[in-house]
C-alpha cells in the first residue's frame, strides 16, 4: 500500500498484530494445550467471528478484496477492535476494492479560505489546521507563537511529524514526547489507510522510517487512533510549562484538514502565561513586519 508494499502486507501485519494481543480468556475461551502463539489461533478467530477458517486465513493473507462489511464488522468484533482500529480495517478494505489509477503530480499545496483565516485570527486561543501528512495548513498568530519551534524549524511546509522525530529540540518542547510520537505515528497510519495512492505521504512515511528509528519502530507496531481531544503539556523556550486542553474539528469544506483550538482554565498558571504568549507574539509579528522590505 505505501512504502513499496504490497497492499496485502499492511493488512496481513495488522491483523496478526490484534489477534496476538488477544488471549484466550478476553473472549472466554479455554486457553487449551500446546498453544504455541502468544494470542488466538487463527480458528479461534474464525469461530467468534463466525466465519470459516480458511475464508479468515485469506483475510489474513490480504484478500481483503471483495469482503463485505458484515464480515470486517464480525472479525473487527472477534480481534476486539476499538473504533479507531475499526475503521483502519474498513479503510484498508476501501483500498484493496479500488481500482489502481496512473500515478498523477501531487495537487499544489491549497490555500487556506480568507473567512477561515479571519475566524482563527478572530480566536481568543491558540489555533491551527493540519493536513492527513502533518502538514500545518494555517495558524493564528497565539498558535504560531505557542508552535514557535516548529515554525522556526527547517521543515517547509511546516511538518509535525518531521519535527518530532528529526528535530531533537521536540523532545523539550514536547514535555510528554513518547505519548505524542505514538499518537502522530497511529494518525499517520490512519491517513494511510484512508489515502493508499497518496505518494506524497507516502515518501513522507519512507523518509521518516529511514531516518528515524523511533518512528520505524513505532510503525511496525500497527496501532491506530484517532485524534480529537486531550492535554498536552508543552514547555515552551519563552515562557515555559503549559497545560492545554485540545480539540479537534474536522473541516468539511476543506476534506482531509482538521483544526485544532488549544485552551487553559481561566484562572490557572497556563491562562497568564498564554496572555505573556500573546504579547511575546505580537512584539515579535511587529518586528518581523518593521523587517521586511
Amino acid at each position: 500500500m505505501l512504502v513499496t508494499m504490497r497492499h496485502s502486507e499492511p493488512v496481513r501485519e495488522f491483523l496478526r498484530s490484534r489477534r496476538a494481543r488477544i488471549t484466550p480468556d478476553r473472549v472466554d475461551l479455554a486457553p487449551g494445550t500446546n498453544r504455541r502463539v502468544p494470542g488466538l489461533r487463527r480458528e479461534e478467530v474464525a469461530l467468534l467471528a463466525g466465519i470459516g477458517v480458511d475464508y479468515y486465513a485469506r483475510l489474513e493473507r490480504g484478500a481483503l478484496a471483495g469482503v463485505s462489511d458484515e464480515v470486517l464488522r464480525a472479525v473487527a468484533d472477534a480481534l476486539l477492535m476499538d473504533e479507531a482500529e475499526t475503521a483502519y480495517l474498513f479503510d484498508l478494505a476501501r483500498g484493496a476494492r479500488s481500482v489502481p489509477v496512473r500515478r498523477r503530480r501531487p495537487h499544489a499545496t491549497r490555500e487556506v479560505r480568507p473567512s477561515l483565516q479571519r475566524f482563527m485570527d478572530a480566536a481568543a486561543v491558540p489555533v491551527w489546521i493540519r493536513d492527513e501528512r502533518m502538514n500545518v495548513m494555517a495558524a493564528n498568530r497565539l498558535g504560531r507563537a505557542l508552535f514557535s519551534p516548529l515554525f522556526d524549524g527547517a521543515s517547509h511546509p511546516v511538518n509535525n511529524a518531521r519535527f518530532v522525530f528529526l528535530d531533537p529540540r521536540s523532545r523539550d518542547f514536547y514535555a510528554e514526547w513518547e505519548r505524542g510520537a505514538d499518537q502522530i505515528v497511529a494518525t499517520l497510519r490512519s491517513s494511510a489507510a484512508r489515502r493508499p495512492r497518496d505518494q506524497v505521504l507516502a515518501d513522507l512515511i519512507r523518509d521518516l522510517i529511514g531516518r528515524s528509528p523511533e518512528f520505524a519502530g513505532r510503525w511496525g507496531q500497527h496501532d491506530v487512533r484517532f485524534h480529537r481531544n486531550g492535554v498536552k503539556h508543552l514547555h515552551h523556550p519563552v515562557v515555559g510549562e503549559l497545560e492545554l486542553a485540545y480539540d479537534a474539528m474536522g473541516l468539511p469544506a476543506d476534506p482531509g484538514w482538521t483544526m485544532f483550538a488549544f485552551s487553559a482554565d481561566l484562572d490557572s498558571p497556563t491562562a497568564e502565561r498564554l496572555r505573556l504568549l500573546a504579547d511575546w507574539g505580537a512584539t515579535t509579528a511587529e518586528r518581523a513586519d518593521g523587517a521586511s522590505p
